[in-house]
């Protein structure tokens, strides 16, 4: 089950029955099933009180995941600053409506193993972002 909430901030325009759909097709193009997902959408304030308390960063990012896959299952919380994606979709000449796609897809990539911190991975998580988004 994949469930969308929002703390502080309107809910995003997304159509969840369709976002569901496209995040179990991605997960299954990684042999992956979906358990339990969690979606919360949130501002800047938000994103960085917890990227500070659970994470120890002392700064703005537009997900953070946490991940409690088992096995081939995908379960994880995901929390996403619609303000980070506000600004980032500005900065790099992106529309938000993609732009939050991206985000939200990204967060379920991680779930799937795919990291993007590494020498090398940022482009490999970009090309899988890309994909995912093309089948959307």
């Amino acid at each position: 089950m994949i469930s969308y909430n929002t703390d502080g901030v309107k809910m995003p325009n997304i159509k969840k029955r369709e976002t569901t759909k496209w995040i179990k097709a991605v997960a299954d193009s990684y042999g992956r099933k979906v358990g339990e997902i969690g979606y919360m959408f949130v501002n800047d304030e938000k994103i960085l009180e917890v990227n500070n308390e659970y994470l120890g960063h002392d700064y703005y990012t537009d997900i953070i995941t946490f991940d409690y896959c088992e096995g081939d299952v995908l379960n994880g919380d995901l929390v996403i600053s619609l303000d980070t994606i506000r600004t980032n979709a500005e900065k790099f000449g992106k529309e938000y409506d993609e732009e939050l796609h991206r985000v939200i897809i990204h967060g379920i990539l991680h779930l799937c193993g795919i990291n993007d911190k590494g020498p090398g991975e940022r482009e490999i998580m970009e090309a899988a972002e890309n994909r995912a988004l093309r089948i959307r």
